[in-house]
């Protein structure tokens, strides 16, 4: 298999719980709390980990927070670099009120990096060794850091010789997009705004995300659709995998998870044909599991051998 490293700018520990009829200015008794490894990185990692795959997760981390974030990692076997950092790492938090199975989430900002903690993490990229085949940026950028960070990282995916994936949003998006990158996944808002129109239409995925890849930054799109599975385009093929019917119990963690069976395709030397059902496969796993709890793998192979079943073959 081939080395995959992600990296998380704005990692957290997520804590949820749940409690009956969430009421205004009332003391509102909650469950035993949960603590969980979040950031959308790590949670690429912590899926490929679910799926019995491996990968290295590179983040920064600071105070208590932080030491917890190292321990939950440690306790599920995934392989991290933490760097350290002088602020606190952020905690988030969500809670389901169990009476009408609404989930209410409240995520807090992240604290500001140095430049000098911000130029430790891309060398950590640097100097991994054996260097990376794959690197992988998933999630937002803490408050304090350019919007063109994601754009170094793409520099430096190419100093060290990796294919870059990208999942992000907004600036940061266009920015690392115009830079070049391996694989965007982008969903349907974000790859509007990156083609410079109000919106698109699903019949209109292939031809935005074809103008993408015609500049040459990019070589695979694989475009979220929510409901509707993904789109996977490159400058030869356009392949529409509809995502399975299946009970939702929460839709987070399915882009990271999503994110994920992609990249442990990648990492197989799969077809882009296989990953882009494997990656559904794995997003809609996701969605089958309530608070935020990632892809469970027996999910994921039943769900892919489904997809592959009733879509079209799988040879590219």
């Amino acid at each position: 298999m081939k080395s995959i490293v992600t990296i998380t700018l704005n990692p957290a520990i997520d804590k949820s719980t749940s409690a009956d009829h969430i009421v205004p200015e009332h003391k509102i008794r909650c469950a035993k709390p949960i603590f969980e490894a979040g950031g959308g990185g790590i949670n690429v990692s912590r899926a490929i980990k679910k799926l019995e795959g491996d990968s290295l997760a590179i983040f920064p981390a600071g105070g208590p927070p932080g030491m917890l974030l190292q321990d939950i990692l440690k306790k599920e076997g995934v392989k991290y670099q933490a760097i350290p950092v002088t602020q606190w790492t952020r905690e988030n938090f969500i809670v389901v009120d169990s009476s009408t199975n609404s989930q209410y989430r409240f995520g807090m900002p992240g604290h500001e990096l140095t430049e000098a903690e911000a130029t430790a993490c891309l060398d950590a990229l640097r100097t991994i060794t054996p260097k990376p085949a794959y690197i992988v940026a998933s999630g937002s950028l803490p408050p304090g850091l350019s919007s063109d960070f994601f754009a170094r990282i793409a520099r430096v995916a190419k100093e060290v010789g990796a294919r870059f994936v990208l999942d992000t949003s907004g600036e940061p998006l266009k920015l690392a997009a115009n830079e070049g990158v391996y694989l965007l996944k982008p969903n349907l808002g974000e790859l509007s705004k990156l083609a410079g129109v109000e919106t698109i239409e699903t019949e209109g995925v292939h031809k935005y995300a074809r103008q993408i890849i015609d500049k040459g930054n990019c070589e695979v799109v694989a475009v979220s659709l929510g409901p509707g599975g993904a789109m996977l385009i490159t400058k030869d093929l356009i392949d529409h995998v509809p995502a399975p019917t299946v009970r939702k119990r929460s839709t987070v963690g399915a882009g990271d998870s999503m994110v994920a069976g992609m990249v442990l395709s990648l990492g197989l030397e799969r077809s882009l044909r296989e990953m882009i059902r494997y990656g559904v496969a794995c997003g809609t796993a996701a969605t089958m599991n309530s608070g935020t709890e990632l892809c469970k793998k027996a999910d994921v192979e039943y769900l892919y051998e489904w997809i592959c079943k009733f879509s079209a073959p799988v040879n590219s």
